[in-house]
């Protein structure tokens, strides 16, 4: 009886944490992390992106990344390479290139 009694007050908890982020639900919040891995995942795993610091958020599927990266290519080929992950419905490229 403990046990339900504390899965239930932190289903609460995160709910309330949720809620306070602008998801309505706790299944969208993990739906947009799973997102979010996967798409950090991706990026990570590809060569010529893996070593750059680019930034990830979510909200139901629409992925928007920002960072900074080196060239124009670096940046159009992160926004396709995420356009392909599974669960992307859209993607806002707010990534910069540095200038030299």
């Amino acid at each position: 009886m403990k046990r339900v009694l504390l899965v239930v007050f932190l289903l609460f908890i995160v709910n309330g944490c949720v809620s306070t982020t602008g998801k309505s639900s706790v299944g969208e919040y993990i739906n947009d992390t799973i997102l979010i891995t996967k798409v950090k995942t991706t990026l990570i795993n590809q060569q010529g992106l893996e070593g750059l610091d680019i930034h990830v958020n979510s909200y139901n599927g629409v992925v928007q990344l920002s960072g900074f990266v080196d060239t124009d290519v670096e940046k159009l080929l992160a926004e396709q390479i995420v356009r392909n992950v599974d669960g992307v419905k859209e993607v806002v490229n707010n990534l910069i290139v540095k200038s030299s």
